[in-house]
């Protein structure tokens, strides 16, 4: 796991790198407004979530895998109304204005396109801290015994996570944004939107405890005009 520092270092250097990368793409290869084409993007593949027939943007284009090079804290390198669906996984805990990043995919989004989104479950861990189930959580990143130590881990990440994600602050977040439909995915295996959150999508939503889902996952939707 990359520390914080060398994480803040590569942001400082590369940071002003990555707004002219995402500005370029958006001005020159962003698909237009109100295209006709099925246009689909995955937020934060990383090094392994790599989606074909996706346009997968990410900060990480040395060891990990993208086709667009943007920093998601700067903003959504595209145009208003180009994207029929939005992908992320594990992402939105890191970024710092979640109102932003809502702001920018309702913005991105053509009217009646959806959103897939999932993060640590919040609610879960408190449940299973509640309940003293200690072995709900793992030893990642750093071994610890108490599940005091466990929670921490789960929620804060040696602090890579800025955020707890909860149902209603995510519906909140979403609502305020411009969001309808919005419903939390149990199990996260399933979707209202099978045409766009096809098999490749579900293969990377494994849970090891589908009755206590780790990740809370929603979907919603941009209303139609």
């Amino acid at each position: 796991m990359i520390s914080r520092r060398a994480k803040a270092l590569f942001y400082t250097l590369a940071g002003p790198l990555m707004r002219v990368s995402g500005s370029i793409y958006r001005a020159t290869q962003s698909p237009p407004t109100g295209g006709s084409a099925c246009v689909r993007v995955h937020l934060g593949p990383g090094q392994r979530n790599y989606l074909p027939g996706w346009i997968n943007v990410d900060a990480n284009r040395f060891t990990g895998k993208c086709d667009v090079w943007a920093d998601l804290a700067q903003g959504l390198p595209f145009r208003d109304a180009s994207v029929d669906a939005i992908y992320s996984h594990h992402v939105i805990e890191h970024l710092p204005d979640l109102a932003g990043h809502f702001a920018e995919m309702f913005r991105i989004l053509k009217p009646g396109g959806v959103i897939r989104v999932g993060g640590p479950n919040g609610d879960a861990a408190m449940r299973e801290y509640l309940a003293g189930n200690s072995a709900w959580f793992s030893d990642f990143p750093d071994k610890r015994a108490s599940i005091g130590g466990r929670l921490e881990n789960y929620i804060f990440c040696r602090q890579e996570h800025l955020t707890i994600l909860t149902p209603s602050f995510l519906e909140e977040l979403a609502s305020a944004a411009g969001f309808a439909e919005i419903t939390v995915v149990m199990p996260v295996t399933e979707t209202r939107y099978p045409a766009l959150f096809d098999a490749p999508v579900l293969a990377l939503e494994w849970e090891s405890t589908p009755e206590s889902p780790h990740t809370l996952l929603f979907e919603a939707r941009k209303p139609a005009a």
